[in-house]
């Protein structure tokens, strides 16, 4: 059976997202008796972690009562003081986490200190999974030491993402790209190539309106910096533009494009192209915990052939292009087998009323 209350601390958890990276999305209540005497939701620009907050709700009622977190309450030093110490000095009696941390600063030490101190801990049977999606994206870059990569796009039903001539319009309706929008807003960072930029002098800025925690990263794969100065890209860039070029492009393009606020990277790759291999280690490096790719079809194939991807979100709009000259979702040279595609997992539909659905799935390592 799951214990009370969880579902309170996981709502208020959802609040955080979108709010707090490079930390996780954490909500916590203080319960007494059968009363909630405390709440709180960690984001980055309030800085106190969600167990603070709401034991600084609750006051006095905090001593011996139980505290129900959606992750393990960290016991390292960071911006603030650890949470096991704040949880143990207000004389809680239980502490009911969903999940364990896999930060490796954390990863058990927080339950064993509580433990130690003479907190009851339990792990809240049948809410891990509820948790971990919450903070996905964290999760996979504590495991992996990268961000999580997400390939969205945009397709017709027989898997095109642009006609042969004339493409202006949209593929999917507004209620669709409303939605991409609320998920880019949860990414850390945006990537395309300049091909589309070139195309659609695109300004890749998340359009909810809603509380971030740091800027959307925006970058842009230019492996001879064709990209021009009187974009939209570049007249935005303020620290949050970086391009990733080759050794190949000219040294005054580079300082031009910094000179006017962005950063510009060298990495190289196989056949002249940047290796998105390299990028995406750098975004680790950055504390970047999530990256969508929002490209054309042949980096959207580059990506995958990297093996950067690391689940999939396609948006199908109820049209067919045909034809062989329309783009398809991936291009490239493709798999020459069947026996050899790219395979998926975890796959899940997302209906957009009336007709448009989208489908998230896992890229099978």
């Amino acid at each position: 059976m799951k214990p009370p209350y969880m579902d309170e601390a996981l709502a208020l958890a959802r609040q955080g997202v979108g709010r707090t990276s490079p930390n996780p999305a954490v909500g916590a209540v203080v319960v007494r008796g059968d009363e909630i005497v405390g709440r709180g939701t960690h984001t980055w620009a309030g800085l106190k972690h969600a167990e603070v907050l709401a034991l600084e709700e609750a006051g006095e009622r905090a001593r011996g009562a139980t505290v129900y977190v959606t992750l393990e309450p960290c016991s390292h030093h960071g911006r603030t003081p650890p949470c096991v110490e704040a949880l143990i000095a207000a004389g809680v009696s239980r502490v009911v986490a969903a999940m364990t941390d896999p930060n490796p600063r954390v990863a058990g030490e927080g339950l064993r200190r509580l433990r130690a101190a003479g907190v009851e801990v339990e792990l809240a049977a049948g809410y891990e999974a509820e948790a971990a999606v919450v903070n996905e994206a964290f999760l996979h870059a504590m495991r992996t030491g990268r961000p999580l990569v997400t390939l969205k796009a945009a397709v017709t039903l027989d898997g095109k993402i642009a006609a042969p001539e004339d493409n202006s319009g949209w593929i999917t309706s507004e209620r669709a790209r409303a939605h991409v929008q609320e998920v880019r807003h949860l990414s850390d960072a945006i990537l395309t190539g300049i091909g589309t930029v070139l195309s659609d002098d695109c300004r890749l800025t998340d359009r909810t309106g809603k509380e971030r925690s740091r800027p959307l990263l925006r970058i842009v794969l230019d492996s001879t910096l064709r990209l021009p100065l009187t974009s939209k890209l570049v007249g935005s860039a303020n620290g949050d533009l970086l391009v990733v070029t080759t050794s190949a492009s000219p040294p005054e393009r580079r300082k031009a494009l910094e000179d006017r606020g962005a950063q510009v990277r060298v990495f190289d790759g196989p056949a002249g192209r940047t290796d998105m291999g390299q990028l995406v280690e750098h975004l680790g490096t950055r504390q970047i915990r999530s990256l969508m790719i929002e490209a054309g079809s042949k980096v959207n194939w580059a990506a995958l052939e990297a093996r950067i991807v690391d689940k999939i979100l396609f948006y199908y709009a109820p049209k067919i292009l045909g034809g062989l000259e329309s783009l398809p979702v991936a291009g490239g040279p493709g798999r020459k087998r069947r026996t050899d595609a790219i395979r998926m997992s975890g796959v899940r539909l997302h209906m957009i009323p009336p007709d448009e659905f989208a489908v998230e799935a896992w890229v099978q390592s």
